[in-house]
């Protein structure tokens, strides 16, 4: 059965309610056929990443940066599932173990989170993931509106999982 590895770092309300509202989404009964399974970043590693065909990360947007739990999962399995560098320093993960997998990312900040997902995006690119959605980025509270952008997310992260 294919997998959906659902990786997050929700410590407020605000972004467990989403991180919460894309494991429904990714659980929607029209898609069938997933496994959606649910990590903290912290207790996320490279079993859960490797025995995954997609995943969807949530994070709060800290100082313009994705929280230190998601660089902690990230740093963890990096290397373990096929991350990989140029010899200048660049993204490679056009080999990676995972690479090709789909992603989403849904970023939570007060103000800003634009460089919440520009420290994600790299890392993901070093793995060779392919972002198969907008990115959802909530500012503020959150409403309805944000709760629907986080269902469609996993839905549609889950959806091109079921495919593979």
């Amino acid at each position: 059965m294919p997998t959906l590895l659902v990786v997050h770092h929700s410590p407020t309300p605000g972004t467990r309610r989403l991180t919460d509202a894309a494991v429904a989404g990714a659980g929607d009964d029209a898609i069938g056929g997933v496994g959606v399974r649910v990590r903290a970043a912290l207790d996320a590693d490279a079993h859960d990443v490797r025995a995954a065909d997609g995943y969807v990360l949530v994070t709060p947007a800290n100082f313009g940066y994705m929280s230190g739990a998601l660089k902690h999962f990230f740093d963890t399995v990096f290397t373990d599932v096929g991350g990989a560098l140029s010899d200048d320093g660049s993204a490679d993960g056009a080999a990676g173990g995972t690479a090709g997998r789909p992603y989403g990312l849904l970023v939570r900040g007060r103000y800003d989170v634009t460089g919440a997902v520009r420290s994600v995006e790299p890392i993901v690119g070093a793995l060779g993931w392919r972002r198969s959605a907008e990115v959802v980025g909530v500012l503020g509270e959150v409403g309805p509106a944000h709760d629907e952008a986080a269902y469609e997310l996993g839905a549609t992260i889950a959806a091109l999982v079921s495919t593979t």
